[in-house]
C-alpha cells in the first residue's frame, strides 16, 4: 500500500488538473449500485492526460483497471483498496469527417452516438440507441441488441498498450471481434481510446423511427426501473437465457436484494439493498437449476470482479 499512496502522491503533484477520486464508493460507477470503495479513480479528460497517467503508474508498476460506464460488471462490497481505475468517461469527443466516418472517444453513451449519427441521416447504429454503455466498454464486449452489433459498423479502434505504452489503431478484423467478445476483452493489456464508425446514408425520419420503435420494446419488456448490469447472460446457441430460466420456473427467484426479474428472466435486478454476494449466490442458483432442467450451462455475461482483485506489470 505504501508503493500505491506514493504513486497517487505523485500523479497529483505532476497532474494537478486531473480529476482523481480516493476511495470513492463503486456503486456510484455502476448500473448494478453495488460496490465499495476504490483505493484509486482517475478521469483523464484527454488521450495525451491518459498517457501521461499510465506512464506515471507504469514507473510504480501500477496496471490500471479501465471502466466505462459500468454498465455490465458487478463490484465487490468490500471495495478494491488496492486498486487504480482509470474511467474514460471524459474522452467523450464526437465528430463527422468528410469522408463520412464518425469519431466518438471511448466515454461517449451509446445513446449519444446513436442520436448523432441519425441526426446526420447515417443508418447502421439504431440498435445501440438504447444499450446503457458506452463506445469503449461497447467495443470491448461488441455490444448488440436486436439483431445489430458494434462489429458490423466498426471501421476501426484505437487503444493504448498500457504494458508497452504504445499507440495503435487496429481495424475491425485486428480487433478479433465474436459474439460478445473481443480482442479487448481477451487482452485487458488494452485500452480502448475511442473508435471510428462508417454507416450508410438513409432516410432521418425512417432512422428515427427505428430508434422509437427499438426503445418502446425495452420499456415494454426490460425492467429499466430498477438497477442491473443488463442481460446477465449470454445467449447459448440456439435458444435465449431469458427462456431457459423462465422454463426453469426461476422468474421472481430472488436471494437477498438480488432478484430474477418477473418482467424479464434474462435480468438480475437490485431490488434495493442487493449485495454482491446476494448477486453472485442467484447466478449460481440460475445457472445449477438451468442446467438440471435443460442440460445447457448459461455463461455469465456480466463481468465479476474479485474483491482480491489486484493488476500489476
Amino acid at each position: 500500500m505504501e508503493n500505491f499512496k506514493k504513486a497517487v502522491a505523485e500523479i497529483k503533484n505532476f497532474l494537478p488538473e486531473l480529476k482523481l477520486l480516493e476511495n470513492e464508493n463503486l456503486s456510484a460507477h455502476s448500473s448494478f449500485k453495488i460496490g465499495g470503495p476504490v483505493g484509486a479513480m482517475a478521469f483523464p479528460k484527454s488521450e495525451d492526460e491518459f498517457i501521461m497517467l499510465c506512464a506515471h503508474l507504469r514507473k510504480f508498476h501500477i496496471l490500471p483497471m479501465l471502466l466505462g460506464k459500468g454498465s455490465n460488471v458487478l463490484f465487490p462490497d468490500e471495495g478494491l483498496k488496492a486498486a487504480f481505475i482509470i474511467s474514460t468517461e471524459l474522452l467523450n469527443e464526437l465528430s463527422l469527417s468528410p469522408d463520412g466516418l464518425v469519431s466518438a472517444g471511448a466515454g461517449v453513451s451509446l445513446a449519444r452516438l446513436a442520436a448523432f449519427a441519425a441526426q446526420n441521416s447515417l443508418t447502421g447504429l439504431e440498435f445501440a440507441a438504447g444499450i446503457p454503455g458506452s463506445t469503449g466498454g461497447s467495443c470491448v464486449m461488441n455490444a448488440g441488441a436486436f439483431g445489430g452489433e458494434l462489429k458490423d459498423c466498426i471501421e476501426s479502434v484505437r487503444c493504448y498498450d498500457l504494458k508497452k505504452q504504445e499507440l495503435h489503431e487496429l481495424t475491425n478484423q485486428e480487433c478479433l471481434f465474436r459474439y460478445r467478445g473481443s480482442l479487448f476483452k481477451e487482452n485487458g493489456d488494452y485500452a480502448v481510446l475511442s473508435a471510428k464508425f462508417r454507416l450508410k446514408k438513409g432516410d432521418s425520419t425512417e432512422i428515427s423511427e427505428k430508434m422509437r420503435s427499438f426503445g418502446q420494446s425495452r420499456r415494454d419488456k426490460q425492467p429499466l426501473d430498477l438497477p442491473s448490469a443488463g442481460s446477465t447472460f449470454k445467449r447459448p446457441e440456439g435458444c435465449f437465457a431469458a427462456a431457459l430460466i423462465d422454463a426453469a420456473g426461476l422468474k421472481g427467484c430472488a436471494v437477498g436484494g438480488a432478484q430474477v426479474s418477473p418482467k424479464h428472466a434474462g435480468f438480475v435486478v437490485n431490488t434495493g439493498n442487493a449485495t454482491d454476494a446476494d448477486v453472485k449466490e442467484l447466478i449460481s442458483i440460475i445457472q445449477g437449476k438451468v442446467l438440471e432442467t435443460s442440460g445447457i450451462k448459461l455463461e455469465p455475461e456480466v463481468v465479476i470482479i474479485d474483491r482480491d482483485f489486484r493488476k500489476e506489470f
